[in-house]
């Protein structure tokens, strides 16, 4: 885990520049908040605000990302106004809560925009219940939340918009489908029922704080799509949560809501939460954790008894996530796995048709989109594939399976990669050879989506820069026929 966060590559500094940009989005959004006359209460509103229109927006292109930021308070804001209004009407307030948690994940089926004004929803209904909002306090904390989405935006679409010297971002559509087939519908249905139960049983370990078992449910849903995925990021989130814990005992019981030694930590935190978000859960959770235990500490309510109830009630909401995804519409990791895959091995095709008729002369060819979308599903197979290759995984047969899918997978993209780098040269001329490779890349594709066998094939060798890698290309596709099924025909995964 430590490898993975600080020897994982940077390519561009993105994740370096995407955390930067966020500790200044956030900081003068507060800071914007702190000038306006707001209170402290107002303040974190308006940082959670600017932070989850800094974190949860990534439509593909700027011009989108700026639109669904700017819908963000229209989503938020009546949720916030509800919460506020049933502060003291606990069944109500309940059911509203878990309405809203629905209604999020169903959004999901409208790709990044219904993603993003999801969580804000949702987190908006839990920051009420964090800071026990009244309708009294609505007007100013709406003024905090707007405020601090404008700064944020200011920050991310004026002062420093780094995507805009980058390619758009391919972003996979989610797996289709109708009724209960769709998985965003199944999922709303399995949040939902899980956040009942962390609702009841979180309110049982604690009347006051059960809405962090409510919130450890609905994050155990976000970005995953199959039964496995759930279950992980359940068990990371916990194990976030503990390490988290633990380094709050050392760092913000002993500060005592000291202002400077707080705004350090949480500077740090944030800084850690986007960091660290594309690599590892647990360490996400991790600055999560210190940074909800600093704010309490500026509210003057920490002590390391409180620290051990967020625990448990994080115990609760993964609990809650798994009875949920296990026994309410589950989605086997098999079919989210095979889908991801089939969808990969289709884009592999997509980009090798497009180099192809790029070195052919079709001046109209382009296959840097295609590529960039190779990543995307890439990390989408990735995301569905862990629960196979987690240590605690006992099927260490499917585990060393899954392994030799991933790394075969990843020498499909690095020769595609260097094909797509050849057609971009100028000088690079066509080779009639490249059409027949390109016709049994296709029909390899071809058979491993269709669940038949590729026979074995040495390909001749290749002085050619964009024949070699084609032929590479051919070999990866062949041996990956083997590990995707059993030699009993299965695959990979059972259902």
């Amino acid at each position: 885990m430590l490898k993975k966060v600080f020897m994982a590559p940077d390519p561009g500094r993105i994740r370096l520049r995407f955390a930067t940009r966020a500790v200044l989005g956030i900081g003068l959004a507060v800071v914007a908040c702190g000038l306006a006359g707001h209170s402290l209460t107002g303040a974190i509103t308006g940082g959670l605000a600017a932070l989850l229109a800094l974190f949860t927006v990534t439509d593909a292109t700027v011009r989108e990302q700026a639109v669904t930021t700017a819908l963000l308070p229209a989503a938020g804001l009546p949720v916030l106004a509800t919460a506020a209004a049933l502060q003291d009407h606990a069944v109500a307030r309940d059911v509203a809560f878990l309405s809203v948690v629905g209604l999020g994940v169903y959004a999901r089926r409208w790709g990044p925009r219904g993603h993003a004004l999801g969580i804000f929803a949702f987190m908006l209904f839990f920051a009420a219940q964090f800071l026990h909002a009244r309708t009294g306090q609505l007007a100013k904390l709406s003024a905090s939340v707007l405020l601090s989405v404008a700064t944020a935006g200011a920050v991310r679409f004026g002062l420093w918009c780094y995507e805009r010297r980058l390619p758009p971002a391919a972003v996979p559509a989610p797996p289709g489908g109708t009724g209960l087939a769709r998985i965003t519908t199944r999922q709303a249905v399995q949040a939902t029922a899980g956040a009942g139960f962390a609702l009841l049983v979180g309110q049982l370990v604690s009347g006051e704080r059960w809405y962090w078992a409510v919130g450890a449910t609905w994050w155990a849903f976000v970005n995953t799509t199959s039964r496995g995925e759930t279950l992980v990021r359940g068990f990371r989130r916990v194990l976030g949560t503990i390490i988290g814990a633990g380094l709050a005992l050392f760092v913000a019981v002993p500060a005592h809501g000291d202002a400077v030694l707080t705004v350090l930590v949480v500077a740090v935190s944030v800084f850690g939460i986007f960091y660290t978000a594309a690599l590892s859960y647990t360490w996400m959770m991790l600055w999560v954790t210190v940074l909800a235990a600093m704010l309490y500490g500026l509210l003057g309510v920490l002590t390391p008894s409180l620290l051990a109830l967020r625990m448990a009630e994080t115990g609760v909401g993964a609990l809650g996530a798994a009875l949920a995804v296990v026994f309410v519409l589950p989605v086997s990791t098999h079919s989210v796995t095979d889908a991801w895959i089939r969808r990969a091995l289709r884009c592999v095709h997509a980009c090798t048709a497009q180099t192809a008729a790029r070195l052919a002369g079709d001046p109209d060819a382009d296959p840097a989109p295609t590529v960039g979308e190779l990543e995307q599903l890439l990390a989408r197979v990735r995301l569905s594939v862990a629960p196979l290759v987690h240590p605690l995984n006992p099927m260490l047969g499917r585990k060393r399976r899954a392994r030799q899918v991933l790394a075969l997978l990843d020498d499909c993209a690095r020769e595609i990669r260097g094909l797509v780098a050849v057609a971009a040269d100028p000088e690079a001329s066509h080779d009639a050879r490249l059409a027949a490779a390109c016709w049994r890349v296709e029909a390899a594709v071809e058979a491993l989506t269709t669940g038949r066998d590729i026979p074995p094939r040495t390909a001749p060798s290749a002085t050619e820069p964009a024949l070699a890698h084609l032929h590479t290309l051919e070999r990866t596709l062949a041996e990956l026929s083997t590990p995707l099924r059993t030699p009993s025909g299965s695959p990979l995964v059972g259902a």
